[in-house]
């Protein structure tokens, strides 16, 4: 028998979650961001299923060109921009969109023949200070742009730093709406949280990534509140239990020490299946439908959970590490990282599937 661990995939989930996007953004394009593989849910799989979308945007170019390949003709664009004159010459035969962020890139532009018809978002750093040109680069940058024969039109873009806490977005704005004022050029500002929660920043272009595959951005709210539906859910099953006595430990290094009586049940997945191994003991874990929690450290293949409050659990039984019945976000928020990481550290041994 192959081992009970898998990944199941909503596609239906993922094409709510692209509605949901338009009701929160009714009069912006809706840029889908499907970087890290979609954040692990399957570049292709994903892009299919929200091919409602007006554009998508990665990091990676032979991905962008896969898309092309598979017959996507929405707007493609480059996050991180291009790297050298051979990505260039690539962008213009695929039709892709780039990010440019740097004096280095600007430069590099003279590999392009006139009317290649580069597709072009300048980046501004209103205060991330991570890509993006300074304030006061801006205004050179743009002009080098603007009349340049290799670029065929220009979106204003930056990135929020603060969008999901409590500083917000405003201090940010400010100055994208002073560079901007009077330009009369489209611009991409929002991401997910932003969508969801400012309005004023949507624009002409929002940049969903997150809420696409079902998590809030924004701790301790969760994404049902949103009309948001979790896409994937990595599921197990108990492999075997066991009966401890108080001062039993669990585990590598005993992380953790029985304060009663109590059973255990063994699960057949581990870090090496994608499951943080810093999990610390209470990490919920859902068994037969009901909530419990990890005890011990995460191995490399196996992972136990407490089944005191669960007497009829045991072998066979089903378990939902995250997922439908048990968001991503709090399994994220008990071991200290966030959903994004989770999903996108999916391991290539774990089978996934797909279902409606």
């Amino acid at each position: 028998m192959p081992r009970p661990l898998s990944a199941t995939l909503s596609l239906g989930a993922l094409r709510n979650n692209l509605a949901v996007t338009r009701r929160f953004a009714p009069r912006a394009s809706v840029l889908a961001v499907i970087k890290a593989n979609a954040y692990g849910h399957g570049l292709l799989r994903a892009a299919q299923a929200m091919r409602g979308a007006d554009g998508f945007a990665l990091l990676e170019l032979d991905a962008a060109v896969a898309l092309r390949e598979a017959g996507f003709t929405q707007r493609i664009v480059m996050l991180e921009g291009f790297f050298d004159a051979r990505d260039l010459l690539v962008l213009a035969e695929y039709k892709l969109g780039a990010v440019v962020h740097s004096a280095d890139q600007l430069e590099l532009l003279g590999a392009l023949p006139a009317g290649s018809g580069l597709d072009v978002l300048l980046k501004i750093n209103t205060g991330m200070n991570r890509l993006g040109f300074a304030p006061a680069e801006f205004p050179a940058a743009l002009a080098v742009l603007q009349t340049h024969p290799a670029v065929a039109q220009i979106t204003l873009m930056t990135h929020f730093a603060n969008a999901d806490d409590e500083r917000g977005v405003a201090w940010q704005m400010a100055e994208f709406e002073r560079l901007a004022a009077g330009l009369k050029l489209p611009c991409s500002l929002a991401n997910s949280a932003a969508v969801l929660r400012y309005p004023e920043t949507h624009g002409d272009w929002v940049r969903p990534g997150i809420m696409l595959y079902g998590c809030s951005p924004f701790v301790g709210v969760p994404a049902s509140e949103f009309g948001l539906k979790p896409v994937m859910t990595l599921g197990s099953e108990i492999i075997a239990t066991r009966q401890l006595k108080r001062g039993d430990s669990v585990g590598y290094g005993g992380m953790f020490s029985a304060g009663r009586d109590m059973r255990i049940g063994i699960v057949a997945c581990g870090y090496a299946d994608g499951y943080p191994r810093h999990a610390p003991n209470g990490t919920p874990v859902a068994v037969d439908g009901r909530l419990t929690g990890t005890v011990g450290r995460v191995s490399m293949d196996m992972l136990c959970v407490d089944l005191s409050a669960l007497p009829h659990a045991g072998p066979g039984s089903r378990v939902v590490l995250w997922g439908e019945g048990n968001p991503v976000e709090d399994v994220a928020h008990a071991s200290g990282t966030l959903s994004y990481e989770l999903l996108c550290a999916l391991a290539p041994r774990v089978p996934v599937a797909e279902h409606e």
